[in-house]
């Protein structure tokens, strides 16, 4: 079908634009992901308790995943940036599916260990990939939007994966629940085969103006040339060290929520399911709000520090006062609504910290991010552990919490560091 049919259809008015459409598939594969990522947290108790783990054991299953997921931010950056979005998601979401189910039949450390690898070399090209056709189907003045966005779709897949879980564990076991969330993956694959193309040009639903709002696109399409790794991880190592301290809350709340409920305040597994989804709703709204004012700030002032660094200082620091009360108050009330502040404070990071390799580097949107987004996979490997290594040797929440509050702080610093405002110029800094 050519551009003029697909103008002549139904007025626009009534119609989703195709660059809307992708966001929203877009939005719809954070969302699943994050289910497939963080169900392990809620079966912990039942899951630890059946194949006799200690918090140590299971961290370093939790952590498994980081592994191939911080090399996979750098590698699937790069096939991205050469295979194209369509085909490298696609990949993703099978071997997603796949792990998923597997991880339902394990039946020790190890068979659980090596499940969070596969799914963790699943997930780890998704991110750098949808950052990458982010950059080809939406224009730069809503790219902090729809990281926004997306990663908002991400934590209500975090807030709603207790409720959903415990749901299923009222009909099938543990061991069914992740069959049923990895035959759910599929479902997504399949819709992104139909709707995605690498090129807009060739998007049979593409209207002219779908084309002309992404014109000053145009370079990112087409061929990539070779990377210049090193000039341009030398621009990206700060964003990466503010992204680790980001990353290491994220990964104690995804990872220890629902056992913090239940152990601190002996809560049994539903309620603590809906505490846990309480607390992550705030990063929903966090999410939004953070690629919303970002770049609100971009359109009113023109400068990317004030949109991208100022967001993600308030964002840190915000997260930091709310911490604080966690560690010092032994109240449920006042404890489930701080944790929801954090987590809301924390997620204004995301979409600026998401939009900063795009406002650096463009034509290496996929690299870039996963540069980026590597630090993150690092507090994945590095989080889990040594917060249940404290736990068992201290037998105290409030000891691992510390951890988080002394980087939220040293993130707002390191935040300084970061120069979206100054694109990198591969002419001049290739090797």
């Amino acid at each position: 079908m050519s551009v003029e049919s697909a103008d002549r259809r139904s007025p626009r008015s009534l119609r989703i634009s195709v660059p809307n459409q992708i966001l929203g598939v877009l939005c719809l594969m954070y969302l699943v992901l994050y289910i497939d990522r963080v169900n392990i947290a809620t079966v912990a108790p039942r899951m630890t308790a059946d194949l006799g783990l200690n918090n140590v054991q299971f961290g370093l299953a939790v952590s498994a995943f980081a592994y191939p997921y911080a090399l996979f931010q750098l590698v699937g950056g790069w096939v991205t940036d050469r295979l194209g979005p369509y085909r490298t998601l696609a990949l993703c979401g099978a071997v997603v599916c796949l792990a998923t189910i597997f991880t339902g039949a394990v039946g020790s450390l190890a068979a659980l260990v090596a499940a969070r690898l596969a799914l963790g070399f699943g997930e780890g090209s998704a991110f750098p990939t949808a950052t990458r056709a982010i950059s080809i189907w939406l224009p730069s003045a809503r790219w902090g939007f729809a990281q926004g966005a997306t990663h908002a779709a991400a934590r209500l897949g975090n807030a709603i994966t207790p409720l959903i879980v415990v749901a299923l564990l009222a009909y099938v076991s543990w061991r069914g629940s992740f069959v049923m969330l990895g035959l759910f993956s599929l479902v997504w694959v399949v819709l992104w085969l139909i709707i995605f193309r690498d090129d807009p040009r060739t998007h049979k639903s593409a209207t002219r103006a779908d084309l002309a709002e992404l014109a000053r696109n145009g370079e990112q399409r087409g061929e990539v040339p070779s990377v210049p790794w090193l000039a341009l991880a030398r621009r990206i190592v700060p964003v990466t060290a503010v992204d680790f301290c980001y990353g290491w809350t994220l990964w104690v709340f995804l990872t220890w929520l629902p056992s913090f409920f239940y152990k601190s305040f002996h809560l049994d597994l539903t309620h603590s399911a809906l505490f846990t989804s309480g607390v992550l709703l705030g990063g929903v709204v966090g999410d939004t709000v953070g690629g919303y004012v970002s770049d609100w700030l971009y359109r009113r002032t023109g400068s990317l520090q004030i949109a991208r660094r100022n967001v993600i200082v308030v964002g840190m620091l915000g997260a930091f006062v709310f911490l604080v009360p966690v560690v010092l108050i032994h109240s449920l009330t006042i404890v489930a609504v701080c944790l929801s502040a954090a987590c809301f404070f924390s997620e204004l990071v995301v979409g600026p910290i998401w939009a900063v390799p795009m406002d650096i580097a463009p034509r290496y949107a996929g690299s870039a991010s996963g540069m980026m987004n590597f630090g993150f996979g690092v507090a994945g490997i590095v989080s889990p552990v040594v917060f249940g290594g404290l736990l068992d040797l201290t037998h105290d929440w409030a000891v691992p919490f510390y951890g988080s509050i002394g980087l939220l702080l040293l993130g707002a610093l390191l935040a300084f560091f970061m120069r979206p405002d100054r694109p990198f110029r591969e002419s001049t800094s290739a090797p």
